[in-house]
């Protein structure tokens, strides 16, 4: 498996500046951020899966338009998927004919554009030889980060998430686990505001990364724009014997 980082910053405000979005292979999106914007039609056009951590517009906000975008070009619906409450809240949010078309519905019942496929966590999505599965993570929605698994190595990004015990559990029973990529929003001056709004702060993210032994690599993601050079900062002084490395544009991770 490949995975290219599209978008991966906490907020925009320049061409560097995308929100979340990883295209896996050719045809998977983890999350749709504004990252996504920069495939051409005929990349958008491959993408069969997309997989949700949740419903919050950083991640979401290029989904509609992918849609929209190449919808008559396929001859199947793309599939989304996300927990139950996170497919509902793209339902009857986004896709109700008065933010966005219900292309669920278009161009008719049996033949739609979007598919939205709910998944429980845990359970494991097999695409090919790949497995994608959500594992649980504490943010103000419902949401979740996802394990990447090609059988020779795994990938986990952790979507947005707080301190959250069951997440550093599922992530120590990984055997073959390469690449960790989990998001600090805020430096340390911001640690209230990560507490209120279920983010991490370097200080926050030493304490959950004492629930790991070593063996993988560390990439930092939506570090807010800003902030993210303290923010690196701070957490290379708080992580003692792990080298943590920013997240970055067009990073390609083969596993």
């Amino acid at each position: 498996m490949k995975l290219r980082v599209l978008g991966c910053s906490g907020g925009i405000g320049g061409r560097h500046l995308r929100t979340t979005s990883f295209l896996v292979d050719h045809d998977i999106l983890i999350d749709a951020g504004s990252g996504v914007t920069e495939l051409s039609v005929a990349e958008l056009a491959a993408i069969d899966h997309v997989f949700l951590t949740h419903a919050h517009l950083d991640h979401i906000l290029a989904l509609p338009l992918l849609i929209d975008a190449v919808g008559g070009q396929r001859d199947k619906p793309v599939l989304v998927y996300g927990v139950p409450d996170v497919i509902a809240a793209l339902q009857q949010h986004i896709f109700n004919w008065s933010i966005w078309p219900d292309f669920s519905r278009l161009p008719d019942e049996a033949n739609p554009c979007v598919r939205f496929v709910p998944i429980e966590m845990g359970q494991e999505v097999c695409l090919g030889e790949r497995k994608i599965t959500p594992l649980p993570v504490a943010h103000t929605v419902p949401a979740v980060g996802y394990r990447l698994d090609s059988g020779q190595g795994s990938l986990v990004f952790s979507g947005d998430t707080g301190p959250c015990e069951a997440f550093w559990l599922a992530v120590r029973g990984i055997p073959n686990l390469r690449y960790l990529l989990v998001e600090c929003a805020f430096s340390n001056q911001g640690c209230d505001l990560a507490a209120l709004s279920k983010h991490l702060c370097p200080r926050l993210l030493a304490q959950e990364l004492r629930h790991l032994e070593g063996g993988y690599e560390l990439f930092i993601t939506h570090l807010k724009p800003g902030e993210s050079e303290r923010t690196m900062q701070e957490i290379e002084s708080s992580l003692g014997g792990v080298n943590p490395a920013m997240l970055r544009n067009d990073q390609v991770f083969a596993f």
